[in-house]
């Protein structure tokens, strides 16, 4: 499928398209919601190793996700460069999956070196999917409003994905509970809603062809995204925000359960927060096509902040809906901040276009798609070093001081790392204006002028 253009993205082919995000989404909220707790609570694993199993499968994924945006450029096929891989990757990233949610009975040691090597192999297995399918945003869609529209659709499903990952828990307790094995079963089920809807994506994905191979290697085309301006901005905004969320979704379940004292409220909130998501996205869509993109992605994150100052100062006794809410409003500022970079990523990509005189389309979602990766890692073990030092114990209640902890990494520290996503979306200098200018230089083939500034 090839030479589509935006008149040709129906709403159908969106939601197909989509689904893509909705899987990926689906198995990293796992991750970040459920795993750490299944890890501690479930399997065992001291808290301090537990965070550190999604680090260092993510730390020795790192170069993977640009290589695999270099290869994807380059690729030949006759039915493109990057939906093959749709096919490639499905079967592994399922079964990878469901491998996460084994207990092995042995030592501390042992459930390190098992948990980290499966986490190793779903990364991998994620890369072959996800840096492909993130290159084809900007190349489906080439005009701004397109551009909002498809990565809101995309964002919504990977919203639904979300939710869907915290009905693992309540699944693996209906086919047995973990004494039973419920949550491999729970893996087993969650394995193939991962792996079938990639014929979809691959069926509703277009491409441009042919397109131009370019003559560098990897490490030389590094070099040029490296260097481009607008790209470190994009990226270093992108970064923060997602360890905003991640550090969130991780501790979360804790903040539900020894903060706050009511567990049973982790899901009802968390369907209100999403919730929120879905519904704000219409309205996120029609200031964006008045406001620059940057204003907006302050706003949200703005939104944000606001919203997650009560939070640190709640307790047991605050009724439901005042923290149902607060996480209406965190929702609201999630939505941005979570699909607004990947709309403003395809702007940089036609900048680098004109600046470099070739595309690199994946080579620009590798990088990003790592820091994605990165960030939800560091959140995750920001979250596990954190309850540790704070003298965490799994299954027991918490002292005083991991209390404070719980309360501080579920407000303080997504607050701080989206004040800094907002001090860089201001020295963002891709504006609408240039955007016009950028895409007359591409429509009258130019050759590369110099970046803006």
């Amino acid at each position: 499928m090839s030479g589509r253009n935006d008149a040709q993205l129906t709403t159908s082919r969106k939601v197909g398209f989509a689904l893509g995000d909705h899987t990926i989404t689906l198995a990293q909220s796992a991750l970040a919601l459920v795993y750490l707790f299944f890890l501690t609570e479930v399997a065992g694993l001291r808290a301090d190793l537990a965070g550190l199993v999604v680090w260092v499968a993510r730390a020795v994924d790192a170069f993977t996700d640009p290589a695999m945006g270099h290869v994807s450029d380059r690729m030949t096929w006759k039915v493109g460069r990057r939906r093959p891989f749709f096919l490639i990757g499905a079967i592994p990233f399922g079964v990878a999956f469901a491998l996460l949610w084994w207990i092995p009975a042995d030592s501390q040691a042992t459930k390190f070196l098992y948990y980290t090597a499966v986490s190793i192999g779903l990364s991998l297995s994620m890369t072959i999917l996800a840096v492909p399918y993130f290159a084809l945003l900007p190349e489906m869609a080439r005009s701004d409003q397109e551009r909002s529209s498809l990565n809101a659709y995309r964002t919504a499903a990977a919203v639904v994905g979300t939710l869907a990952a915290v009905g693992l828990q309540p699944l693996a307790a209906h086919l047995g509970g973990p004494d039973d094995s419920g949550y491999l079963k729970a893996g087993v089920v969650f394995a193939c809603w991962l792996a079938v809807p990639w014929l979809i994506v691959f069926r509703v994905a277009s491409e441009e062809l042919p397109v131009e191979r370019s003559p560098l290697g990897v490490f030389a085309s590094l070099g040029l995204v490296a260097r481009h301006r607008s790209y470190r901005v994009l990226a270093g905004l992108y970064v923060m925000g997602r360890i905003a969320i991640d550090v969130t979704g991780a501790v979360l379940l804790f903040y539900f359960t020894h903060w706050l004292g009511r567990p049973d409220d982790f899901a009802p909130t968390l369907v209100v927060l999403f919730g929120a998501v879905i519904l704000s996205l219409p309205l996120w869509l029609v200031l964006a096509k008045r406001l620059e993109k940057k204003a907006i992605f302050v706003l949200g994150a703005s939104i944000w902040i606001v919203a997650v100052v009560p939070l640190a100062l709640a307790g047991s006794t605050w009724p439901r809906w005042s923290i149902f809410s607060l996480a209406a409003l965190i929702g609201i500022g999630y939505a941005v901040v979570d699909f607004m970079p990947w709309a403003m990523l395809g702007d940089v990509v036609d900048e680098g276009e004109v600046m470099n005189g070739s595309r690199r389309e994946g080579l620009y979602a590798g990088v990003f798609t790592f820091l994605r990766k990165l960030g939800g890692a560091t959140g995750v073990a920001f979250v596990g070093f954190g309850l540790s030092v704070a003298g965490y114990v799994p299954g027991s209640s918490q002292g005083p001081v991991t209390l404070v902890a719980v309360r501080a990494i579920a407000t303080a520290l997504p607050a701080a790392f989206l004040a800094i996503a907002i001090t860089l979306a201001w020295r963002y200098r891709v504006t609408r204006s240039a955007q016009a200018r950028i895409r007359l230089d591409l429509a009258a083939a130019k050759k590369p002028v110099r970046e803006l500034r």
